[in-house]
Protein backbone atom coordinates (compact mmCIF):
# COMPACT_ATOMS: atom_id res chain seq x y z
CA UNK A 1 0.00 0.00 0.00
CA UNK A 2 1.07 3.58 -0.58
CA UNK A 3 1.50 5.69 2.48
CA UNK A 4 2.13 9.54 2.08
CA UNK A 5 3.09 11.26 5.43
CA UNK A 6 3.06 15.16 5.10
CA UNK A 7 3.96 17.68 7.36
CA UNK A 8 2.12 21.01 7.24
CA UNK A 9 2.41 24.69 7.31
CA UNK A 10 0.04 27.34 7.01
CA UNK A 11 2.35 29.36 4.75
CA UNK A 12 3.99 26.87 2.43
CA UNK A 13 7.48 28.06 0.92
CA UNK A 14 10.76 27.09 -0.65
CA UNK A 15 12.27 28.14 3.21
CA UNK A 16 9.68 26.11 4.92
CA UNK A 17 7.49 23.86 2.35
CA UNK A 18 4.96 21.13 3.15
CA UNK A 19 7.43 17.80 3.49
CA UNK A 20 5.43 14.74 2.15
CA UNK A 21 7.46 11.59 2.47
CA UNK A 22 5.86 8.57 0.15
CA UNK A 23 6.12 5.34 2.14
CA UNK A 24 5.20 1.46 1.24
CA UNK A 25 3.64 -0.73 3.76
CA UNK A 26 4.12 -4.23 2.47
CA UNK A 27 4.67 -7.90 4.40
CA UNK A 28 4.60 -6.23 7.61
CA UNK A 29 7.49 -3.50 7.03
CA UNK A 30 6.62 0.43 6.25
CA UNK A 31 9.49 1.30 4.13
CA UNK A 32 10.68 5.01 3.60
CA UNK A 33 11.02 6.60 0.33
CA UNK A 34 11.13 9.62 -1.98
CA UNK A 35 10.79 13.10 -0.18
CA UNK A 36 8.60 15.81 -2.06
CA UNK A 37 8.90 19.74 -0.82
CA UNK A 38 5.84 21.06 -1.32
CA UNK A 39 6.25 24.93 -2.02
CA UNK A 40 2.95 25.90 -2.92
CA UNK A 41 -0.70 25.42 -1.72
CA UNK A 42 -1.66 24.25 -5.63
CA UNK A 43 1.23 21.71 -5.48
CA UNK A 44 -0.35 19.85 -2.16
CA UNK A 45 -3.76 20.12 -3.74
CA UNK A 46 -2.09 18.27 -6.97
CA UNK A 47 -1.02 15.50 -3.97
CA UNK A 48 -4.34 15.04 -2.93
CA UNK A 49 -5.55 14.35 -6.80
CA UNK A 50 -2.96 11.85 -7.50
CA UNK A 51 -4.37 8.58 -8.38
CA UNK A 52 -4.73 5.99 -5.83
CA UNK A 53 -4.80 3.77 -3.89
CA UNK A 54 -2.96 5.68 -1.04
CA UNK A 55 -4.24 6.69 2.22
CA UNK A 56 -2.16 9.95 3.61
CA UNK A 57 -1.51 11.51 7.53
CA UNK A 58 -1.49 14.79 7.40
CA UNK A 59 -0.48 16.93 10.50
CA UNK A 60 -3.33 19.60 10.94
CA UNK A 61 -6.02 19.55 13.17
CA UNK A 62 -9.23 18.58 10.21
CA UNK A 63 -12.33 19.78 12.78
CA UNK A 64 -12.89 22.56 15.44
CA UNK A 65 -14.24 22.13 18.52
CA UNK A 66 -18.07 21.15 18.06
CA UNK A 67 -18.81 24.11 21.14
CA UNK A 68 -16.86 26.45 19.12
CA UNK A 69 -18.75 25.86 16.13
CA UNK A 70 -22.37 25.26 17.88
CA UNK A 71 -21.91 28.54 19.31
CA UNK A 72 -20.88 30.49 16.41
CA UNK A 73 -23.87 28.85 14.24
CA UNK A 74 -21.49 27.47 11.40
CA UNK A 75 -23.24 24.16 9.90
CA UNK A 76 -23.34 21.32 11.81
CA UNK A 77 -21.76 19.01 9.69
CA UNK A 78 -17.53 18.26 8.71
CA UNK A 79 -18.67 19.38 5.19
CA UNK A 80 -20.60 21.98 5.51
CA UNK A 81 -18.32 23.26 8.18
CA UNK A 82 -14.80 22.71 6.04
CA UNK A 83 -17.31 24.40 2.33
CA UNK A 84 -18.17 27.72 4.97
CA UNK A 85 -14.22 28.05 6.33
CA UNK A 86 -13.43 27.96 2.36
CA UNK A 87 -15.73 30.90 1.92
CA UNK A 88 -13.91 33.22 4.52
CA UNK A 89 -10.79 34.81 3.97
CA UNK A 90 -7.99 34.82 5.97
CA UNK A 91 -7.85 37.76 7.79
CA UNK A 92 -12.02 37.37 8.12
CA UNK A 93 -11.27 33.70 9.76
CA UNK A 94 -8.90 35.24 12.13
CA UNK A 95 -11.27 37.83 13.05
CA UNK A 96 -14.22 35.54 13.98
CA UNK A 97 -12.00 33.93 16.30
CA UNK A 98 -10.39 36.70 18.10
CA UNK A 99 -13.51 38.15 18.32
CA UNK A 100 -14.95 35.19 19.67
CA UNK A 101 -11.95 34.95 22.01
CA UNK A 102 -12.36 38.31 23.45
CA UNK A 103 -16.12 37.27 24.22
CA UNK A 104 -15.37 34.70 26.38
CA UNK A 105 -14.47 34.43 29.93
CA UNK A 106 -11.13 33.40 31.07
CA UNK A 107 -10.57 29.99 30.87
CA UNK A 108 -12.71 29.32 28.71
CA UNK A 109 -11.76 31.32 25.43
CA UNK A 110 -10.00 28.42 23.46
CA UNK A 111 -11.68 25.09 23.25
CA UNK A 112 -10.11 21.71 22.59
CA UNK A 113 -11.77 18.30 20.83
CA UNK A 114 -11.98 15.67 22.54
CA UNK A 115 -8.86 14.02 20.47
CA UNK A 116 -6.77 17.01 21.69
CA UNK A 117 -7.53 15.94 24.95
CA UNK A 118 -6.61 12.62 24.72
CA UNK A 119 -3.62 13.50 22.49
CA UNK A 120 -2.30 16.77 24.92
CA UNK A 121 -2.24 18.77 21.67
CA UNK A 122 -3.11 22.37 20.98
CA UNK A 123 -6.81 24.19 20.85
CA UNK A 124 -7.25 23.98 17.19
CA UNK A 125 -8.45 27.41 17.44
CA UNK A 126 -4.94 28.87 18.62
CA UNK A 127 -3.89 31.65 16.24
CA UNK A 128 -0.03 32.46 17.32
CA UNK A 129 2.81 30.55 18.18
CA UNK A 130 2.04 27.26 16.59
CA UNK A 131 -0.91 28.52 14.73
CA UNK A 132 -2.91 25.29 14.04
CA UNK A 133 -5.94 27.27 13.56
CA UNK A 134 -4.62 28.76 10.69
CA UNK A 135 -3.45 25.58 9.32
CA UNK A 136 -7.40 24.16 9.57
CA UNK A 137 -8.25 26.93 7.87
CA UNK A 138 -5.66 26.50 4.81
CA UNK A 139 -6.18 22.78 4.80
CA UNK A 140 -10.00 21.46 5.70
CA UNK A 141 -11.33 23.24 2.85
CA UNK A 142 -8.57 21.38 0.73
CA UNK A 143 -9.68 18.31 1.75
CA UNK A 144 -12.98 18.54 1.33
CA UNK A 145 -12.36 20.04 -2.63
CA UNK A 146 -10.45 17.08 -3.11
CA UNK A 147 -13.26 14.51 -2.39
CA UNK A 148 -11.00 11.86 -0.81
CA UNK A 149 -12.51 9.73 2.24
CA UNK A 150 -11.85 11.39 5.47
CA UNK A 151 -12.69 8.33 7.89
CA UNK A 152 -15.63 9.66 10.53
CA UNK A 153 -15.75 13.19 8.41
CA UNK A 154 -16.77 12.51 4.77
CA UNK A 155 -17.37 9.39 2.58
CA UNK A 156 -15.38 10.34 -0.96
CA UNK A 157 -13.42 8.21 -3.26
CA UNK A 158 -12.50 4.72 -1.76
CA UNK A 159 -9.15 4.65 -3.22
CA UNK A 160 -7.84 7.88 -1.63
CA UNK A 161 -8.00 7.79 2.53
CA UNK A 162 -7.04 10.68 4.36
CA UNK A 163 -6.32 10.52 8.27
CA UNK A 164 -5.49 13.29 10.85
CA UNK A 165 -1.60 13.06 12.13
CA UNK A 166 -0.34 14.55 15.25
CA UNK A 167 3.65 13.52 14.94
CA UNK A 168 3.74 15.27 18.57
CA UNK A 169 1.99 12.67 20.63
CA UNK A 170 3.76 9.51 18.57
CA UNK A 171 7.14 11.33 19.36
CA UNK A 172 6.63 11.81 23.22
CA UNK A 173 5.65 7.96 23.03
CA UNK A 174 8.73 7.09 21.71
CA UNK A 175 11.10 9.63 23.32
CA UNK A 176 9.09 11.66 26.30
CA UNK A 177 8.78 15.40 25.93
CA UNK A 178 12.65 15.73 25.15
CA UNK A 179 12.88 18.92 22.26
CA UNK A 180 14.06 17.20 18.65
CA UNK A 181 13.66 20.19 16.69
CA UNK A 182 14.19 23.76 15.67
CA UNK A 183 13.87 26.24 13.18
CA UNK A 184 15.68 28.55 14.47
CA UNK A 185 19.56 28.58 13.58
CA UNK A 186 20.22 30.03 16.43
CA UNK A 187 18.61 27.89 18.67
CA UNK A 188 19.75 24.67 17.43
CA UNK A 189 21.67 21.96 19.85
CA UNK A 190 23.42 18.67 20.23
CA UNK A 191 20.81 17.28 22.10
CA UNK A 192 18.29 18.09 19.97
CA UNK A 193 20.14 15.97 17.54
CA UNK A 194 20.35 13.31 19.82
CA UNK A 195 16.61 13.43 20.69
CA UNK A 196 16.50 12.58 16.68
CA UNK A 197 18.69 10.27 16.81
CA UNK A 198 17.26 8.39 19.05
CA UNK A 199 13.67 9.17 18.07
CA UNK A 200 14.66 7.31 14.70
CA UNK A 201 16.07 4.22 17.17
CA UNK A 202 12.92 3.98 18.98
CA UNK A 203 10.55 3.99 15.70
CA UNK A 204 12.71 1.33 13.96
CA UNK A 205 12.83 -0.48 17.07
CA UNK A 206 10.56 -3.80 18.33
CA UNK A 207 8.58 -0.99 20.74
CA UNK A 208 6.79 0.35 17.94
CA UNK A 209 6.29 -3.17 15.76
CA UNK A 210 4.34 -4.02 18.91
CA UNK A 211 2.29 -1.02 19.27
CA UNK A 212 1.47 -0.58 15.55
CA UNK A 213 1.66 -3.94 14.39
CA UNK A 214 4.90 -3.50 11.48
CA UNK A 215 8.25 -2.62 11.62
CA UNK A 216 9.87 0.18 9.93
CA UNK A 217 12.85 1.19 7.44
CA UNK A 218 13.96 4.57 7.40
CA UNK A 219 17.20 6.34 6.21
CA UNK A 220 19.28 7.78 8.81
CA UNK A 221 19.45 10.79 6.56
CA UNK A 222 15.62 12.10 7.85
CA UNK A 223 17.93 13.19 11.35
CA UNK A 224 20.00 15.51 9.29
CA UNK A 225 17.00 18.28 9.35
CA UNK A 226 17.11 20.47 12.28
CA UNK A 227 13.36 21.66 11.90
CA UNK A 228 12.37 17.66 11.70
CA UNK A 229 9.76 18.34 9.10
CA UNK A 230 11.03 14.94 7.55
CA UNK A 231 11.08 13.22 10.23
CA UNK A 232 7.57 13.88 11.38
CA UNK A 233 6.71 13.13 8.01
CA UNK A 234 7.78 9.88 9.35
CA UNK A 235 5.81 9.67 12.10
CA UNK A 236 2.63 10.43 10.49
CA UNK A 237 2.88 7.98 7.60
CA UNK A 238 3.36 5.68 10.52
CA UNK A 239 -0.30 6.76 11.88
CA UNK A 240 -1.23 6.40 8.28
CA UNK A 241 -0.40 3.18 7.78
CA UNK A 242 -1.64 1.88 11.20
CA UNK A 243 -5.06 3.13 10.21
CA UNK A 244 -4.72 1.57 6.82
CA UNK A 245 -4.23 -2.16 9.23
CA UNK A 246 -7.71 -0.70 11.11
CA UNK A 247 -9.51 -0.04 8.07
CA UNK A 248 -11.62 -2.70 9.02
CA UNK A 249 -12.39 -1.34 12.61
CA UNK A 250 -13.10 1.90 11.55
CA UNK A 251 -9.47 2.87 10.74
CA UNK A 252 -9.03 3.10 14.03
CA UNK A 253 -11.17 5.68 15.70
CA UNK A 254 -12.88 5.15 18.66
CA UNK A 255 -16.70 3.86 18.11
CA UNK A 256 -18.02 7.56 19.73
CA UNK A 257 -16.23 9.92 17.47
CA UNK A 258 -17.28 13.23 16.86
CA UNK A 259 -18.41 13.30 13.45
CA UNK A 260 -17.87 17.40 13.15
CA UNK A 261 -14.30 17.33 15.21
CA UNK A 262 -12.61 14.11 13.91
CA UNK A 263 -9.94 11.77 15.31
CA UNK A 264 -6.09 11.95 15.35
CA UNK A 265 -4.76 7.71 13.93
CA UNK A 266 -2.42 6.71 16.94
CA UNK A 267 -3.47 3.79 18.40
CA UNK A 268 -2.62 5.31 22.20
CA UNK A 269 -5.42 7.41 21.99
CA UNK A 270 -7.94 4.49 21.57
Amino acid sequence: MLIYGVDFTSRPSRRKPITCLECRLQGGVLTAGALESLTTFESFEALLQRPGPWIAGIDFPFGQPRKLVENLGWPQSWAGCAEHVGRMTRQEFRKTLDDYRASRPTGDKEHRRATDIAASSLSPMKLYGTPVGLMFYEGAPRLHCAGATIPGLMKGYQDRVVVEAYPGVLARRLIGRRGYKQDTKAKQTEEQRKAREDLLMEIQSETLSNTHGFRVEAPDSLIDDPGADELDALLCAIQAAWAWTQRANNFGMPPNTDSLEGWIAEPSLD
